[in-house]
């Protein structure tokens, strides 16, 4: 994938920045081109913001973005210091992260007040619903953008991307960048950790969706309420015009609630929900409010799709999609790493899959079973550094629903990867009697997908989950090329040729 391009912005006089910052000027004033957090990424022009970081405080390399070119410099009470002698202008303010959002939405010429914006947020469903809308958008006729776990697509080419939601200062660039190329919309998956740290400040968003919240991401918000709290801030007056909330959990109904907003409801399961689907002859037909329904086809299979569909219809309905353009979108669009069947080989069939909390490995699993004429088996782990509480909780529902489980490492990083499987054990052995699955336990992940394969008979399904569309895999700190669909494809071949 390319690097993603900088803007074609006009300068901006640091003056203006000051004043966005309600701060006073120190009499110094330059023209502005950029603004960014990361030091080896300055270009000439730059603002260079140095915050705190969770290994090293910004302002450390400082000296080295001025060196490249930086022109001023944003940072706190505590990096003020370092930065003191830089001979160039230092912005010094309480918390500059909740300032950046509006600093670099006014570097880039304000970017999201011209584009046609929808944010995507929930624990799991935020990919697949960003990619439906994103497909239903195109088959509108509409040059669209995409930013998300995948990466970045601009218009028709793709980028590769470092997160979910990126930094406020790499966000507001990315914006401008569609801008240049003609590009009207932009889907963004939107995660609870970016609202909470002002990432998406700047944007408001002319549709939030809500897909679902289930347990995930505890190592950093530390509670439910907590994880909540951050996804239903973004459903306010300062963030979003138009919420489509999904009540199919206690925590969607809460959200609708209290929802300050204009919102509509959606639904598999309650008759009050503004936006509901049932089963046909043919397939699935969604009803909107007033009455009109709409057969929809669904590109990928389980329940949890349906719900991701019936989702994604809203949102395009709403940004004023025809129905059926809509439908059809919807049934064109890819996802991947996202129950994307790799390969079918003497009866055993391969599925890949970036289910990595107990609720998305439930739901893949009963769509697993749904499609299998034989036995599931899975290859699973975990990833290190990240909410150690889920571990044991995967492995009992894993254990509940598939036959066979090859517990693997999932990016241990610079976690001892045994512990990480044996967390996973100790909730697979805590099922008792609800446990149908036999055990397998292989750290290297290509030889337990390798595994996976090799004891499957015909009529059996190989599901490898938690990694999805990554291409690497992080173990002490080293991260080396590793692509579960590559690997699984590879293995199902080899037995091929056995």
């Amino acid at each position: 994938m390319a690097s993603l391009p900088r803007p074609r912005t006009q300068p901006v006089r640091l003056a203006d920045i000051v004043a966005r910052l309600g701060l006073l000027g120190d009499g110094v004033d330059v023209p502005v081109t950029g603004i960014t957090l990361d030091s080896r990424g300055i270009l000439p022009g730059d603002v260079y913001a140095a915050l705190p970081g969770r290994s090293a405080h910004g302002a450390s390399f400082a000296a080295a973005a001025v060196a490249a070119g930086a022109v001023a410099v944003i940072t706190d009470v505590d990096g003020s210091v370092a930065c003191a002698g830089l001979g160039v202008p230092v912005l010094v303010v309480e918390d500059p992260r909740r300032l950046l959002g509006r600093v670099a939405s006014r570097v880039y010429g304000d970017p999201a007040e011209r584009l046609h914006s929808y944010g995507i947020t929930g624990t799991n469903g935020k990919t697949t619903v960003a990619s439906m809308v994103t497909s239903g958008l195109r088959a509108a006729g509409r040059v669209s953008g995409l930013i998300g776990t995948v990466g970045v697509r601009i218009g028709d080419t793709d980028y590769a991307g470092t997160r979910t939601t990126p930094e406020s200062t790499d966000l507001h660039a990315i914006l401008a960048a569609m801008v240049d190329e003609g590009v009207s919309s932009v889907v963004m998956e939107v995660s609870s950790i970016a609202i909470a740290e002002h990432r998406v400040d700047g944007l408001v968003f002319d549709i939030a969706a809500f897909t679902n919240l289930t347990q995930d991401h505890l190592d950093y918000h530390r509670t439910m309420a907590d994880y909540f709290e951050a996804k239903a801030s973004l459903f306010s007056a300062d963030r979003t015009r138009l919420g489509i909330i999904g009540i199919d959990d206690e925590w969607g109904r809460a959200l609708a609630d209290r929802c300050p907003v204009p919102f509509e409801t959606w639904s598999l399961s309650s008759p009050v929900a503004d936006w509901t689907v049932q089963r046909s002859a043919t397939g699935w037909l969604v009803t909107e409010p007033g009455g009109l329904r709409t057969p929809i086809e669904m590109p990928l299979p389980g329940a949890f799709n349906v719900a991701n569909a019936l989702c994604a219809f809203a949102v395009l309905r709403r940004a004023g999609v025809d129905p059926l353009v809509a439908s059809e979108g919807i049934a064109a669009a890819a996802v991947p790493g996202r129950m994307q069947v790799v390969g079918s080989v003497g009866g055993v069939t391969g599925i890949v899959d970036y289910a990595h909390s107990p609720d998305a490995i439930e739901r893949v699993l009963l769509a697993a079973r749904d499609l299998s004429i034989g036995r599931v088996i899975a290859v699973l782990g975990a990833g290190g550094g990240r909410d150690r509480g889920k571990r044991p909780l995967m492995g009992s529902v894993a254990a509940g629903l598939a036959d066979v489980i090859v517990i693997t490492d999932d990016n241990p990083r610079s976690e001892e990867p045994g512990e990480i499987r044996a967390a996973i054990m100790a909730g697979i052995d805590s099922t008792d009697g609800r446990r149908r699955a036999e055990v397998h336990d292989e750290g290297d992940r290509g030889r337990a997908i390798s595994v996976a394969v090799g004891m499957a008979e015909p009529g059996d399904l190989v599901v490898v989950l938690g990694k999805g569309h990554e291409q690497g895999q992080e173990v002490a700190g080293v991260v080396t090329p590793f692509d579960d669909a590559s690997v699984l494809v590879s293995a199902l071949r080899r037995r091929e040729q056995a």
